[in-house]
């Protein structure tokens, strides 16, 4: 495919049938132009001691007029790359908001990864200034002498009762240009193999996304969001900072994620949505599984997202906890999301679309894209029927960086493809619903059957005295790949195998039910709480040349 052919195909994947009205604000610009001076509320943050700093709108934009400074007198302009080594932090937000300021693009680093995917972050991104906070001085410093080709980074030390952009000298010089289709984020992909790939995103992406999540779930200038999510993720950033921003609202930054003071803060600071992972559902399902929860009376609801949602999980959290799950889906490729469930259904429709087809409906699409689901040779499959999930609209990515194999393999068809499996069903008025059966590269082969792993889940879950669990595929001589359980018990639980592997029996069909069971302390997900299921492969090596047969049990 050649240059010009694979430009159309990513122009289709980027452009809706019927755009959408300009933007109210067209870039960052404008945007902290119009917040400049209003007095109200923006951003709250929280360390892991309590210790509480809220910014108004008039106080975060002179920070980030401060860091917009400190960033030209490093001769940073237009297309030049930055990065914060940070935990959640306020500083983060204003050094972020101060890069899209001047058309510069922030590389977010995940601490999670290894020092080598660090480095091969920074590399690849072309970093030329980090942010480092404190904390990470010493590792950062390390990585930096591991790898010669990274010593011309700068790296500035920012100190935690410091505000590190005081140099007042010099005016900013606003770019003249419209900003955009300017890049805003390069996100790598926590991949669970191979190299990173580089997520482009333009400051207009993330706008539009930002523009229709306040849509779909009525963030005004009243709203108070909280973000409990790391904020080197789109889902942290997109959700639960540029969205109130572009609304008008304000937010409630979490240094980190603490069950026990979840809550609490909701209540203190009279919060009105959350955004999620499934397994921050589950932690709390847990420490609540005893003891009552505090009143949250101005809590509406919890958006959960990038990850795989459980009827299970999704059932507990709501009887438990009585606070209804907007679930949605979205990957960094298309911002962050590009569906929800609507809020605006009854209970009884809304438990229907959680409990009722084997899966938690991820929703209908957002304004900001379309949704379908297609074959391998994109051809658009009909209602029930699986294969692709695949996006087009305002939201899609520019591109993945310096990567034209993944570019033409992504956008062959002229739409975004997902890789992951799914279908769609019909709601009384016409509206696709969509659900997720699981990632197509996680497809367990069985025989030459696919079977999706989302499904045996939601089996393996549900089974006495089971706290977690996965389906694992893993390698069989018979089958070329046979169905594993790795299971987190219950508190107290007996590690009974063959309950387990009967309960899946009686539900599923034999090909589908795990054959052996592994017991772990711990499932393993990305920061964002998606499952990485082949770090788990070894532990069943020693049924790779066992035949299981149904007569045989």
């Amino acid at each position: 495919m050649d240059y010009k052919e694979l430009q159309q195909k990513i122009d289709h994947a980027r452009t809706l049938e019927n755009p959408p009205s300009p933007l109210t604000y067209s870039d960052f610009q404008e945007l902290l132009k119009e917040r400049a001076n209003d007095d109200r509320s923006y951003l709250t943050y929280i360390d892991k001691d309590d210790q509480r700093r809220e910014l108004s709108y008039a106080d975060f934009y002179q920070h980030v007029i401060n860091c917009a400074r400190f960033l030209q007198n490093h001769g940073l302009s237009h297309g030049d790359r930055i990065a914060a080594i940070s935990h959640n932090h306020w500083h983060t937000v204003v050094q972020y908001f101060a890069a899209w300021l001047l058309g510069l693009v922030v590389v977010p680093v995940n601490l999670g990864e290894d020092d080598e995917r660090i480095a091969y972050i920074l590399e690849n991104g072309n970093v030329e200034l980090a942010f480092v906070r404190t904390d990470y001085r010493e590792r950062f410093r390390k990585i930096l002498e591991m790898y010669d080709n990274l010593k011309y980074i700068e790296w500035i030390v920012c100190e935690e009762n410091i505000d590190t952009f005081t140099r007042k000298e010099g005016d900013v010089v606003f770019p003249e240009d419209h900003l955009g289709d300017s890049e805003a984020l390069i996100v790598f992909t926590s991949g669970t193999t191979g190299a990173p790939k580089g997520v482009v995103l333009s400051q207009r992406n993330l706008l539009e996304d930002a523009r229709s999540i306040a849509g779909w779930h009525g963030i005004d200038r009243e709203t108070r969001m909280m973000c409990v999510l790391p904020i080197h993720h789109v889902n942290g950033t997109v959700v639960t900072l540029i969205t109130p921003f572009y609304a008008g609202g304000s937010t409630v930054l979490n240094e980190k994620f603490r069950t026990s003071r979840y809550f609490p803060i909701i209540a203190q600071e009279e919060v009105h949505i959350v955004s999620m992972v499934p397994t921050l559902l589950q932690f709390l399902n847990n420490y609540y599984e005893d003891k009552e929860r505090p009143e949250t009376p101005t809590l509406r609801h919890v958006i959960c997202g990038a990850g795989p949602l459980t009827i299970k999980v999704a059932e507990t959290f709501e009887e438990r906890l009585g606070v209804p799950i907007i679930h949605g889906y979205g990957l960094s490729e298309t911002t962050c999301y590009s569906c929800f469930v609507p809020i605006d259904i009854d209970k009884q429709e809304h438990e229907k679309w959680r409990s009722d087809y084997g899966y938690p409906s991820i929703g209908v699409p957002i304004p900001a894209n379309e949704m379908a689901i297609h074959d391998e040779d994109g051809n658009e499959l009909p209602e029930n029927e699986r294969g692709e999930i695949v996006i087009r609209g305002v939201n899609v990515m520019i591109e993945y960086y310096n990567n034209k194999e993944a570019n033409e393999d992504t956008f062959k068809n002229g739409w975004f493809r997902s890789g992951d499996e799914g279908f769609y069903i019909k709601d009384d008025d016409g509206r696709k619903y969509f659900f997720i059966t699981g990632r197509l590269k996680e497809l367990i082969i069985r025989g030459g059957v696919n079977l999706a792993p989302l499904e045996i889940d939601e089996v393996i879950n549900k089974a006495p005295g089971v706290k977690a669990g996965i389906a694992v595929g893993f390698e069989n001589e018979w089958y070329g790949e046979e169905v594993g359980a790795y299971v987190k018990m219950e508190e107290g639980a007996d590690e009974d195998e063959e309950t387990i592997l009967s309960f899946c029996r009686e539900r599923l069909p034999f090909s589908k039910s795990p054959k052996v069971v592994v017991f772990g302390d711990q499932i393993p997900v990305t920061s964002t709480g998606k499952y990485q299921r082949r770090k788990v492969t070894h532990h069943f090596e020693q049924w790779e040349d066992v035949q299981f047969r149904k007569q045989d049990i």
